[in-house]
């Protein structure tokens, strides 16, 4: 990518978003309402959704409690749940100033999922709190996403829940991520002619993203011992005595420190970079948090993904000046977004359509072979690797893909067709978008402030 646009006048541009949201969030006062989905033909019908003739839908779920995804929407209802304790690179702010990120994410579940989701922010850091908070939240929702939590307790959270909870539980940070970073990387080594189970990589960041990412990668055949994986004291290793000594607090890093790195690299980011062919960082906003000539020792034809935001670790010219081949960022400004609304809406689309039981690795992985294919079908540019937000049939696949998984590996409710659960996925998503787009033409979402 060439460079068309000064440092300076790239940071202005990246400032616009929040000079925007600053206005806009006033003035509509959130992102997010609830609407009825029932028909009301005149006050008589209240009579049908009200008493007294809700009391026979109560009687039939008191007898069968699986009735509940039948009379209710509890099938396409998602909790988004915060403690604010690690808001996107803001750091701790807490669940009042978490709760804007929990209502756009509840936004794009609705416009690019057609799922109902709600925003929950808990005033509370305690994991036992929370985990028995989200546990007594299951008779209401279909499934469950956990967003922003600090680590590491963000891993025990998880997987309590997903082991102790019947509906669907994720991560987004965690599997999200994964799902969108490894569809990326299947693409972007096509592109280079480099096979997955083969090449060196770099894992810049070992905090939910990347961790996730790794299981996930390991999953999907990468040999651990072909990761480098570097934190803020330098690359992960079996000779780090502080792993060691936190294993108890952090299992999961020092579990990585002694299965990754088979050549036993040791030092910092330049070393873990050298001689790479793949990296992904997930850590300090940039544009310095990498260096030009780190990039310039990795293998020929490198992949770079550096997604901190709101500026990347690297500016991805500087990266492409240094030799890497394919990059991508965070940000929509620039080619390569590699970012998890990507993921999550489809992926939930496709878990929700057939009740599934929880939300697998390996779901996620086909996740990331939909989203992948997506971008291959429209054809694969070095600055094409993964499809875009707006581009709607992404979310449809992996809708497919997801519930084919699911059903696969028995933990699915309902077993639909490839073309049931292709038709459940894009009526759901057509209606949620042509809802919106109504709503704006009739005025009842009003237009935004102008400049």
């Amino acid at each position: 990518m060439e460079e068309e646009f000064s440092e300076e006048e790239l940071l202005e541009k990246a400032k616009k978003p929040g000079k925007d949201a600053l206005k806009f969030h006033p003035f509509y006062r959130g992102k997010i309402q609830t609407n009825p989905k029932c028909a009301i033909r005149s006050f008589d019908d209240f009579g049908i959704w009200y008493t007294p003739g809700v009391a026979e839908p109560c009687r039939e779920i008191d007898e069968d409690p699986e009735k509940v995804f039948e009379h209710t929407n509890k099938a396409n209802m998602v909790a988004v749940v915060s403690d604010g304790s690690r808001v996107l690179g803001l750091g701790n702010i807490g669940p009042r100033a978490g709760l804007p990120v929990m209502e756009g994410k509840a936004l794009l579940f609705k416009y690019l999922g057609g799922i109902d989701a709600f925003p929950i922010t808990l005033d509370t850091e305690d994991p036992e709190e929370i985990i028995r908070t989200v546990k007594i939240l299951e008779p209401s929702f279909g499934g469950i996403n956990l967003e922003d939590f600090a680590k590491p307790k963000c891993f025990e959270i998880l997987d309590t829940l997903r082991e102790e909870m019947s509906v669907p539980v994720w991560h987004d940070d965690q599997q999200g991520t994964a799902s969108i970073e490894l569809a990326g990387v299947i693409n972007a080594l096509k592109i280079v002619g480099k096979d997955l189970e083969d090449v060196t990589y770099s894992i810049i960041g070992a905090g939910a993203a990347n961790v996730a990412l790794t299981r996930v990668m390991f999953t999907a055949g990468v040999p651990p011992e072909n990761v480098i994986i570097s934190d803020s004291s330098g690359i992960l290793h079996e000779g780090r005595e502080d792993l060691e000594e936190n294993k108890d607090y952090n299992p999961y890093k020092w579990d990585l420190a002694k299965k990754t790195n088979g050549e036993g690299r040791t030092g910092g980011l330049e070393e873990a970079i050298r001689d790479t062919d793949v990296l992904v960082a997930a850590s300090a906003p940039g544009p310095d948090t990498l260096k030009k000539e780190w990039i310039e020792k990795m293998n020929d034809d490198a992949v770079v993904f550096v997604v901190a935001n709101p500026i990347p670790e690297i500016w991805p010219w500087k990266a492409k000046e240094a030799g890497a081949r394919i990059v991508g960022t965070g940000r929509s400004d620039f080619p390569n977004q590699i970012n998890n609304s990507i993921g999550f809406p489809g992926i939930f689309r496709g878990t929700l359509d057939v009740n599934a039981k929880t939300i697998t690795d390996e779901m996620a992985i086909a996740a990331a072979h939909a989203i992948a294919d997506t971008a291959e079908e429209k054809g694969l540019r070095e600055d094409y690797v993964v499809p875009t937000m707006d581009e709607w049939e992404v979310f449809i696949n992996q809708a497919v893909a997801v519930g084919e998984k699911a059903i696969e590996q028995g933990i699915a409710r309902n077993e639909l067709t490839s073309k049931e659960l292709e038709e459940s996925a894009r009526s759901k998503i057509e209606k949620a978008r042509k809802w919106t787009q109504s709503a704006m033409e009739e005025g009842l979402i009003e237009a935004p402030p102008e400049e």
